[in-house]
């Protein structure tokens, strides 16, 4: 039973990234969908993770509330009223009201999945497996390639929205029949008291260490990965890097099947030394930064190897974000947890969205909205470089509070000299 509601959570949050990154695949379709330009069609992507972000305290303190299955069976019908009206609209207008609704309904699924697991797995199994979940989840972009972008191509737009809306109608239904909050005979751990309390109830999640580093890993994880798969990837592999749309197709998909191989690595690891999570999470970014550096850096086009180190690296940006969940799941009470992993994740959909829309803003203006070259498109890129210091230097306050508290309860993080002089030790 519990592998079937994972199983069935997991579909559903397949079905919520292939909607979300139906647009950005379709980038080019959109603006000529909408007779306008790449840079305006960068805004849809920006207003619907920009609402996914600010949705997922309130979507955390609803799922504290009324539970998993109730929040990915509403998840997945709002999400099914977005992509309705995408699929029926050519106004710019409505075409952005349909992306709030579908941003609101994603910031439904993936807390909920999460919220799950403690309650039908083993403490030691739930860092792999909320690893796999986001991993898994992550063939949604593959589903977005290898399906709606030949679709829309065959089909034409209003087919192509139309189907995918009946992706997530279909999930509404299996959550509705299949998932269940906790397994038979297990109380339902939910958050009580009036409405009235809910604001104090939030300050104290947002206050404790362990929800602020993890935000922080989240941000500086995975803003990368949602500029590349969800707006900005195939633009730059095509146009920066001068690959076919069928070679920029095979790297972006990559980035789905490398994190799903990544990701249970990580999770094992983040299991067997808990007390050095964030240093996983750093070796993760510090290896996206010097990959996007080396690239950038490099004379002309870079050889196909060095774009797959950086689609490896991307990659692994995803399970980077995993374990800033681990934060939130070992520090907070089962009833903040909604709560405290909507705050986490708020981390990378809010610097992906600011990121975002700097490099559509930056590309219209170098271009004045017309057709932006390689060299513009690179730099554009380049603005990624100061939220990755931003985000360093929050991981590295926050990580410092986060152990000052975990001092007071009797857990010391060793210093690496004090590893060093632990295995010198004759024993």
């Amino acid at each position: 039973m519990a592998w079937m509601v994972w199983g069935v959570g997991i579909a559903a949050y397949i079905s919520a990234v292939m909607q979300r990154t139906s647009l950005g695949v379709v980038g080019t379709q959109a603006a000529e969908h909408f007779d306008t330009t790449v840079g305006i069609v960068s805004t849809f992507v920006v207003v619907q993770i920009a609402t996914y972000a600010l949705m997922q305290i309130p979507a955390g303190v609803l799922l504290d509330r009324f539970g998993s299955r109730t929040m990915l069976v509403a998840g997945s019908l709002v999400m099914t009223v977005g992509q309705v009206a995408v699929a029926l609209t050519d106004e710019l207008g409505i075409a952005i009201a349909a992306r709030i609704v579908l941003g609101a309904g994603d910031a439904c699924i993936f807390t909920g999945i999460l919220r799950l697991l403690p309650f039908w797995f083993k403490p030691s199994r739930v860092p792999i497996l909320s690893q796999l979940t986001g991993m898994l989840g992550q063939l949604g972009q593959v589903a977005a390639v290898a399906v709606l972008l030949p679709l829309i191509d065959v089909a034409g737009w209003q087919p192509t929205f139309l189907f995918s809306a009946s992706v997530c109608l279909v999930m509404a239904l299996c959550c509705l029949l299949a998932v269940r909050d906790v397994p038979s005979g297990v109380e339902r751990v939910v958050t009580s008291g009036s409405p009235a309390e809910i604001p104090r109830q939030i300050q104290q999640v947002l206050k404790h260490p362990a929800t602020q580093l993890g935000f922080w890993l989240h941000l500086t994880s995975g803003f990368p990965v949602n500029v590349f798969v969800l707006m900005w990837g195939i633009p730059y592999l095509t146009i920066g890097e001068g690959r076919s749309t069928a070679e920029a197709g095979v790297l972006f998909s990559l980035t789905a099947i490398f994190g799903a191989l990544i990701g249970p690595v990580l999770g094992w690891l983040t299991a067997r030394h808990p007390l050095r999570r964030s240093n996983l999470a750093l070796t993760v970014i510090f290896a996206m930064i010097i990959s996007w550096a080396t690239v950038l850096l490099w004379p002309g086009p870079a050889p196909l190897w060095l774009l797959v180190v950086l689609v490896v690296s991307i990659s692994a940006g995803g399970p980077g974000t995993g374990i800033a969940f681990d934060y939130a799941r070992t520090q907070l009470p089962a009833n903040r947890l909604g709560a405290g992993n909507g705050m986490v994740i708020t981390g990378s959909f809010a610097g992906g969205t600011v990121i975002i829309l700097a490099m559509g803003l930056f590309l219209d203006a170098v271009s004045d909205g017309g057709t932006y070259t390689a060299e513009q498109l690179g730099w554009a890129m380049a603005l990624q470089f100061p939220l990755f210091a931003l985000g360093l230097t929050g991981v590295f306050v926050s990580r410092r509070r986060l152990r000052r508290h975990m001092e007071g309860e009797g857990v010391v993080v060793p210093t690496w000299n004090q590893v060093a002089k632990r295995y010198r030790r004759p024993h």
